[in-house]
């Protein structure tokens, strides 16, 4: 990437508030960063050559195919008791059905990205039938949000189902101004294991890679179980929390939820 894309796609950059935070020993948002999709158009080097500008132990928080209140309420809870921001990819179907918590995630300050409605394998379904997939998750995301049905996103994130992008449906959304995330790690939480097993894992893969953006899935409940843990290892290895934001857009998903 040329250097002024970077200084542009960074300019953003912002230190989180500390001081909103009660516990004064929590791990804590290190800083907010900005990501604009003309600059990071796809992200994440599981799937692309490019991932976000993040410093050494600087990891980004994604949970992918919720709302699913039993998990996801559990997951909310450990990331406010870190005074920890996330990015959650919804799946519009649950979105639909559980407006309420929608709110609730935009309310505690996440960010709210898009995975498809129904989470089908897109390269294996044609274009029209992805794409329509892709514009009827972000309006019922949307919906269940913000009370209007767009496929405009406010929030233009969004993760492929499986990562299975196709390149027609890669130009669709960079076309449209709307990043592709995938992440630089994950923690394989759709495999059969307990969260003891879980929490090496991905702090084993941490570890190695120093940083990144790490994929957790908050309808599995191993993921809600050991997500306290995990959360404390970062703290005492000296992990910061990077938050996500499109330009323009910090407080948008809050005070939608309000």
């Amino acid at each position: 990437m040329l250097a002024s894309a970077m200084i542009a796609a960074v300019a953003g950059v912002t230190s989180a508030a500390s001081a909103d935070c009660p516990r004064k020993d929590a791990l804590g948002t290190a800083r907010v960063l900005t990501v604009d999709p003309k600059a990071f158009p796809r992200v994440g080097t599981k799937s692309f050559p490019q991932t976000l500008p993040l410093a050494d132990h600087e990891v980004v928080l994604t949970f992918d195919d919720g709302p699913h209140p039993p998990t996801t309420a559990k997951v909310l809870a450990a990331l406010a008791q870190e005074c920890v921001r996330a990015t959650f990819f919804l799946i519009g179907q649950s979105a639909a059905e559980h407006p309420d918590m929608v709110k609730r995630i935009a309310r505690e300050g996440h960010t709210i990205g898009h995975h498809s409605w129904s989470h089908p394998l897109m390269s294996k379904i044609g274009f029209e039938q992805a794409r329509d997939n892709i514009d009827r998750g972000i309006a019922a995301d949307e919906m269940a949000l913000n009370g209007a049905s767009t496929s405009t996103p406010s929030t233009p994130f969004f993760r492929f189902p499986y990562f299975e992008s196709t390149p027609a449906t890669l130009d669709l959304l960079q076309s449209r101004g709307i990043a592709v995330f995938g992440a630089d790690l994950w923690a394989s939480d759709w495999e059969e294991m307990t969260p003891e097993q879980q929490l090496k894992l991905v702090t084993e893969r941490l570890n190695a890679a120093g940083k990144g953006i790490i994929l957790f899935h908050d309808p599995k409940a191993r993921t809600a179980a050991m997500m306290p843990a995990f959360l404390r290892h970062l703290r005492e290895n000296g992990y910061r929390i990077v938050h996500i934001v499109p330009p323009g857009h910090a407080q948008r998903n809050a005070d939608a939820g309000r």
